[in-house]
């Protein structure tokens, strides 16, 4: 199986032996990627019909702040590069969860188009950050005993999307788009509480003298199939998560268009586990392709079939996958020892995101059928890069000089 561990001092966050519990360590990221993700970058979904209707904001206005959260995400994972010891760093991912709460709570307080952008701009750049030190922390601390637990922590993604959705549609009932985004806020603080001491204060942005002085395999090629197929991926998954509920919404009207975000979070909850136990058997990359190939079957659907069946399929088999891919790609990275592999693939991601609703835009005319099947070629696309990665991957590296 591909080594995880990371050429930093998480490793030894709190001096604890090998066989220590990994839960800790799984809750804890856990929570802090539901924040950062699940409720800092996806609760708007849910909230912007909301603040369409409640708040008067225009429909540009809401495709813009959409896009001041990519382009936000981009910052802070540019900011992963220029900074690496970023990535090791407790005081960064506790400033980082603190600065997304408060931008959530913020949200209520005005009215003012500006300052709306303004705030979902810092929120994108906190959860890049976050996202990444937990990601950082959690493959490099489990990968000595529990690599497989991976898994459940990044299913707090999809563990945020569902109760920040249960949130807003549990508020929608009895208050406004502000209370919405007060919920959201508060839950934010909760998981910000849980995940405080996922980063040990003692870890240093020094690696280990061994691991800075050997020699770095060769393994850019299938570095670089892998940042190609994740681009890709960014692009199609952003074009199916801006709108694929808008669609399923026309397509099945119902509970299943006004719950769909809750099935996608339901359903990526414990994806991330399923395909971590897929890879202890299996090779990461051709599994990979299959995630890939499966999401794009699940963005396909609902433009080619109406109904509640397809509608119901294409939400559980995108949850099911979009964060499953994360997981492998990240894992994969890490594997290959590329330096900042962690926040190159990030970067690539978020370049996609912010391309996906500018390539789309132009195919909304007609309705979001177009849009979607775009989406799917590209996820299609993105799976045919895996595939490149697949062949003669190495699979087995020397334990040392490891990077995220």
């Amino acid at each position: 199986m591909p080594d995880l561990s990371a050429s930093t001092d998480w490793s030894r966050c709190g001096s604890r032996p090998q066989a220590a519990s990994p839960w800790p360590t799984v809750l804890r990221g856990a929570a802090a990627l539901a924040a950062a993700m699940g409720v800092g970058r996806f609760a708007y979904t849910p909230i912007m019909p909301l603040m369409h209707t409640q708040a008067g904001m225009s429909d540009s206005l809401g495709a813009a702040l959409a896009t001041a959260n990519y382009v936000g995400y981009l910052v802070g994972a540019l900011l992963g590069i220029a900074v690496p010891a970023l990535l090791r760093s407790a005081a960064g991912l506790r400033a980082g969860l603190l600065v997304l709460a408060v931008s959530l709570a913020l949200m209520p307080l005005t009215h003012d188009g500006a300052a709306w952008w303004a705030l979902r701009l810092v929120a994108g750049a906190a959860s890049a950050a976050v996202f990444m030190i937990a990601t950082s922390a959690m493959l490099a601390g489990l990968a000595a005993h529990a690599e497989h637990m991976t898994g459940w922590a990044f299913g707090g993604v999809g563990g945020g999307i569902a109760l920040s959705g249960l949130a807003v549609v549990a508020v929608q009932q009895v208050g406004s788009w502000q209370a919405a985004w007060s919920a959201c806020a508060g839950l934010t603080a909760l998981l910000t509480a849980a995940a405080w001491n996922l980063a040990s204060r003692d870890a240093t942005a020094v690696a280990p003298a061994a691991a800075a002085t050997a020699e770095r395999p060769r393994t850019q090629r299938w570095f670089a199939a892998l940042l190609a197929s994740y681009l890709l991926e960014g692009i199609g998954y952003i074009i199916a998560g801006t709108f694929l509920v808008a669609a399923l919404q026309q397509g099945a009207p119902g509970w299943i268009g006004s719950g769909a975000w809750i099935v996608v979070g339901l359903a990526a909850l414990p994806s991330c586990a399923l395909w971590m136990r897929l890879a202890r058997r299996m090779s990461r990359p051709v599994l990979l392709m299959i995630a890939l190939s499966l999401q794009a079957v699940g963005i396909a659907l609902p433009a080619l079939y109406a109904g509640s069946g397809p509608a119901l399929a294409a939400a559980v088999l995108f949850g099911a996958t979009f964060m499953g891919v994360s997981t492998m790609a990240l894992a994969i990275g890490t594997h290959l020892r590329i330096p900042r592999a962690i926040a190159l693939l990030t970067t690539g991601y978020s370049l996609g995101q912010i391309l996906g609703p500018l390539l789309a835009a132009p195919l909304l005319r007609h309705g979001y059928h177009s849009a979607l099947l775009l989406g799917a070629a590209l996820v299609l696309a993105a799976a045919c890069a895996a595939a490149a990665c697949c062949i003669r991957f190495p699979h087995h590296l020397t334990p040392h000089a490891r990077t995220v």
